[in-house]
C-alpha cells in the first residue's frame, strides 16, 4: 500500500482512543484532511499584457493545528504537502509548472462548538513560497522563478460531530500574487488568489 492509505488506516485504528475535539480555552485540536487549491480564472497578463497566464488546480493532503486562547476563539496554523500547479499561456500552451507551500495563520471564532453542526469563521495571514519551477514548450531551457507572497486569508466552514471527533468541510480564500521572472527578467505578476476547499477530520490533542 502507498504511504497515504497506510497513514489513513493507522488514523482509523486510533480513533476510538483519541480525545474529543473540544473547543474551550486551553484546548488543542488537529485537522487532517485533503484540499484542492483552485486559482481564480484570470491569473494576470505577462509581458505588458501580451501573454494571458493560466494557473491550474492542485489537490494535496493538509494538516491544521488550532489552539483555543478563549472559549470558541482559536488560533489556527494550516500546513500541507507541496501543491503542484501547471502554468499555461494562451496561444503558447503549457510553458511550465511550479510547486508551492501556503502556511496560513488565522484567528477563528466557533459559533456553537457543542452543537451537532457548528459553523466557524476565520481571518488571517497567508505566506506562500514557490519552488521547483520547471519550464517546457515555448520556455523550455529558460529559468522560471515565482516570487514569494504575503496576503490576507479568509476561512469558513462547518464542523459536524462524527465519532470521537468532528468532520469538517471548509473553504478558504487567499490573496496570492507572485512576481514572475524568466532568466532574471521580470515579466509581470501572477494573480493567483485561489479558493481552497475540502474536508478534514478534527480530533483533540
Amino acid at each position: 500500500m502507498r504511504p497515504m492509505p497506510l497513514a489513513l488506516l493507522a488514523l482509523a485504528c486510533a480513533l476510538p482512543t483519541l480525545p474529543a475535539a473540544a473547543q474551550s480555552a486551553g484546548d488543542w485540536t488537529v485537522a487532517l484532511g485533503v484540499h484542492q487549491v483552485a486559482p481564480k480564472s484570470d491569473n494576470g497578463r505577462l509581458a505588458d499584457g501580451a501573454l494571458p497566464l493560466s494557473v491550474g488546480n492542485s489537490t494535496r493532503p493538509t494538516i491544521a493545528v488550532e489552539y483555543f486562547v478563549r472559549d470558541r476563539v482559536g488560533i489556527e496554523l494550516l500546513a500541507a504537502t507541496p501543491f503542484r500547479h501547471d502554468l499555461d499561456i494562451e496561444g503558447l500552451g503549457r510553458i511550465g509548472s511550479t510547486k508551492h507551500l501556503p502556511p496560513t495563520l488565522s484567528l477563528q471564532y466557533h459559533f456553537s462548538p457543542q452543537s451537532r453542526i457548528a459553523p466557524f469563521l476565520g481571518a488571517g495571514i497567508n505566506y506562500t513560497t514557490f519552488f521547483e519551477e520547471e519550464t517546457r514548450g515555448a520556455l523550455a531551457g529558460s529559468r522560471l522563478a515565482l516570487g514569494d507572497s504575503w496576503g490576507l486569508a479568509l476561512h469558513a466552514g462547518l464542523d459536524m460531530k462524527a465519532g470521537p471527533g468532528k468532520l469538517r468541510v471548509d473553504v478558504r480564500w487567499m490573496d496570492i500574487d507572485s512576481e514572475v521572472r524568466v532568466d532574471g527578467t521580470k515579466l509581470g505578476r501572477a494573480q493567483i488568489d485561489p479558493i481552497a476547499y475540502g474536508a478534514a477530520y478534527v480530533i483533540g490533542l
